[in-house]
């Protein structure tokens, strides 16, 4: 048996972690088809192009997960949030997707994922300073194949 050594870090040595990094991909390429995920976005631009707002995650099968919603501070509270989330569902359910899911800190915004029929799922209660983070679920009923146009 080989003898093996630990190392401790505060940090995330970039070498180390890609191993890591690698090492876990090729198990989960073995037990699942992850290959089939396949990315999904949405953006809001100001007049001269420039990106103001974003929606970015993932969908996979009939699940479309948001995994990071951010609006320029100078543009929040004009609904921008809410259209883009608007429009990454609809990508999604166009694409198959009935799930919609989310993680979101309670700093952030679950008020506005739960006005657009997200449910909490799982509520973390461990962070400092009274931080909880969510997980919230979106489920839809998907119209028939024949009803799409």
């Amino acid at each position: 048996m080989t003898a093996i050594s630990l190392s401790i870090h505060d940090s995330h040595p970039p070498d180390e972690t890609a191993v890591i990094d690698q090492g876990l991909g090729d198990a989960n390429d073995l037990a699942a088809p992850l290959h089939e995920v396949q990315p999904i976005a949405c953006f809001a631009r100001s007049d001269a192009g420039q990106v103001v707002a974003g929606a970015v995650g993932r969908w996979w099968g009939p699940c479309c997960e948001l995994q990071q919603l951010w609006v320029e501070p100078a543009h929040r509270r004009q609904g921008i949030g809410r259209q883009l989330i608007q429009a990454f569902e609809a990508h999604g359910r166009a694409r198959g997707c009935s799930v919609f899911y989310l993680e979101t800190f309670s700093f952030q915004a679950p008020a506005l994922y739960q006005s657009l029929g997200y449910e909490i799922a799982y509520r973390h209660d461990v962070y400092p300073h009274g931080i909880v983070k969510f997980v919230m679920v979106k489920r839809v009923v998907q119209a028939p194949a024949s009803a799409k146009a």
